[in-house]
């Protein structure tokens, strides 16, 4: 019996890690990035917060120094969010429980948008018709 209740936090403990490489592998790879560099000690670190957050190497060095690291931790969930078309709010989530939004960014429906516009806009949003051109555009083709 003693094993059993010495073990259970230790198997736990080993589900909360697999799950949290699990979502940070899938959304890697949905960011373009390779999903093994989940597993890599610091280089994860500097995946999430140069390639895919798109932030400077200097606020990677910011999560090395001691306090620094929680203001620098929160900016950049906020930017990785933003960079997956989620709220402000949702990058709070992921620095204060990332073992819950971490899985709902990697396994849901999000999608990275990265350099582009904004999240709301999608490829379908645009329209490609031709836009009315104005008289001086109109008058200006003509000498052309």
């Amino acid at each position: 019996m003693d094993f059993v209740c010495a073990a259970l936090p230790v198997l736990f403990m080993l589900a909360f890690v697999v799950a949290i490489i699990a979502s940070m592998w899938k959304l890697f790879e949905k960011a373009g990035q390779p999903g093994w560099a989940a597993i890599v000690p610091f280089y994860n670190n500097y995946i999430l917060t140069c390639e895919i957050a798109k932030k400077e190497i200097l606020w990677f060095i910011l999560m090395f120094v001691p306090f620094v690291n929680i203001v620098a931790a929160f900016i950049v969930c906020m930017d990785l969010a933003k960079k997956f078309g989620k709220e402000p709010g949702f990058g709070i989530g992921l620095a204060l429980l990332p073992f819950v939004f971490f899985p709902i960014l990697g396994f849901g429906d999000a999608k990275y948008v990265g350099g582009r516009g904004p999240a709301s806009l999608d490829d379908d949003d645009y329209d490609d018709r031709p836009r009315k051109r104005s008289k001086k555009q109109a008058d200006d083709d003509d000498f052309e």
